[in-house]
């Protein structure tokens, strides 16, 4: 709601498996990852001494389902309006009179402050109750169970191996842990990052291919903006602030302007674990220490090194690290324009940017508010299609009885197909779209759309597809593209699609949006 202020945020959590929902499902993938999750819990109890570790663990257990029960579903989480509760302290400590949160905050050093926003305020009214229902010996149990699943990675073999065991082999099917210095990299890349980041532009980010991207940007503004001009479902009005929210949207490129200053960091070679606790504390004390300062909006919440990117509502920004911005096995310059505006404008550029103007990212205006600037009637349009994309999403079965939860990705599969919309009119606008010659055997549409599906070629094992299903707000890889060219009519003639074919989605079942 104030952009411009940093706030203290409490949410929903306590659980050790990955979402709620694992505590209920009753299909039987789910029902064995439970069996094995609480003889998981019992042996690493176990390992720290407790002697009766079965007991224990089945009394964890009941209390993180007790939380999961109380715990918002996936898709509820997107409602920002319904996710965002102020109080004031007071208030909020009458919800929950057990926990002495003025004490709590302050121990952590959050110091002088009057409100704060809560997340999920029925989860922690059930939290008050849950409290006061088991012993103290009871939460000790749990607390000590939390802090070694936290760091279990980090410790003796005994404990990495079982850890490894529940959390890559049964949850994710990975067969094989990675060597020891690649988690130890892991770690160093996570919490050190930056340090990683500026060697890593100095080889991998040259500024020609800064200019690059730029460039490729620019285009990409200026095809979105054609598009909100043009939509016949949107009022002038609705327009003009698109317009200015998408003008002022500010652009973040390959790296940050100022790098973090890590000399406060104590590590040492005493302790791996003691050097991570380290530095998880120095990040969440260098968080603190922004209550009550301006909003630093040069601030990266990403790596250069990182093959990811974001759109940040409250600052109305993308960022684009370096290394989403590289192409494997090629340099920039060795890629022609069709492929590129595929591979890295529809994927990332126009996919990030289209986020400010999804299901979520639309209630946000230019400055970054939570503060609606949609006409009620553009509204209800924009909902109408976009439930057309959840129904498509919905009706996508990945594994078993699993299907995609259209609601809980559907802000992703909204800027997925704005992404490609928005690239394919900006591709066209260059040399190689207008030619449209072939390089390879490809012109350059069919061109644009192969470079999108390599950015996205992965393979995921059943067990961690599932697992996504279940937990992540974006669809499978390969519905990430088999899933909005199918709604575009640019796809079908590039490829001569026909009704007879297995992606052929009949017109008025075609998503359009932006």
């Amino acid at each position: 709601m104030q952009s411009s202020v940093y706030k203290v945020y409490l949410y929903q959590g306590g659980i050790g498996l990955p979402e709620r929902d694992y505590y209920f499902n009753t299909d039987s993938r789910t029902a064995n990852i439970r069996t094995k999750y609480k003889e998981h819990l019992a042996k690493m109890m176990e390992l720290i001494g407790e002697k009766n570790s079965v007991n224990i663990s089945a009394k964890i257990f009941k209390i993180e389902t007790e939380l999961a029960k109380s715990s918002r579903k996936l898709e509820d989480l997107r409602d920002d309006y319904a996710n965002y509760n102020k109080m004031t302290l007071k208030e909020f400590n009458s919800t929950t009179p057990s926990i002495k949160w003025k004490n709590l905050l302050e121990i952590m050093g959050i110091k002088n402050i009057d409100t704060v926003i809560i997340g999920q305020p029925e989860f922690f009214k059930e939290v008050e109750v849950i409290i006061n229902k088991y012993s103290i010996e009871d939460w000790k149990e749990y607390l000590k169970w939390d802090l070694i699943n936290e760091n279990a990675s980090l410790l003796s073999s005994k404990f990495v191996e079982e850890n490894f065991d529940f959390s890559g082999r049964i949850l994710s099917g990975t067969t094989e842990q990675r060597p020891r210095w690649k988690r130890v990299l892991d770690n160093t890349n996570r919490l050190l990052g930056e340090i990683l980041g500026m060697e890593y532009v100095k080889l991998y980010f040259p500024p020609e291919d800064k200019v690059r991207t730029k460039e490729l940007v620019n285009n990409m503004v200026e095809s979105f903006a054609a598009r909100i001009k043009k939509l016949d479902w949107m009022s002038e009005k609705t327009k003009e602030k698109a317009l200015q929210k998408l003008s002022t949207m500010v652009k973040k490129i390959g790296y940050p302007d100022k790098w973090k200053d890590y000399s406060t960091l104590d590590i040492n070679r005493d302790s791996y674990v003691i050097n991570v606790l380290n530095a998880n504390n120095w990040h969440f004390k260098d968080m603190v220490s922004k209550l009550g300062k301006p909003v630093d909006r040069t601030e990266w919440q990403m790596n250069p090194q990182t093959y990811n990117a974001y759109y940040n509502p409250s600052n109305n920004e993308i960022v684009l690290p370096a290394a989403i911005l590289t192409i494997p096995g090629k340099k920039m310059s060795e890629v022609d324009d069709a492929f590129l505006y595929g591979f890295i404008g529809a994927s990332t550029i126009g996919h990030e940017m289209t986020h400010g103007f999804d299901d979520q990212g639309r209630l946000y205006d230019a400055e970054g508010n939570l503060n609606g600037w949609w006409t009620a009637e553009d509204s209800i349009k924009f909902v109408a299609k976009t439930q057309l994309m959840v129904n498509q999403f919905s009706s996508y079965k990945v594994l078993d009885s699993m299907h995609v939860n259209g609601k809980a990705t559907l802000g992703e599969n909204i800027a997925d197909l704005g992404g490609l919309v928005i690239g394919y009119d900006a591709m066209k606008k260059t040399k190689d779209g207008q030619m449209n010659e072939k390089i390879g055997g490809f012109n350059a549409d069919q061109r644009y759309f192969l470079g999108y599906a390599y950015s996205w070629a992965m393979y995921s094992r059943p067990e961690n597809l599932a697992k996504r299903i279940m937990t992540d707000v974006h669809s499978p890889a390969f519905l990430r593209v088999n899933g909005p060219v199918s709604d575009m009519t640019q796809f079908y003639n590039a490829f001569g699609v026909k009704d007879t074919d297995e992606l052929f989605r009949t017109s008025d079942m075609r998503v359009e949006i932006w």
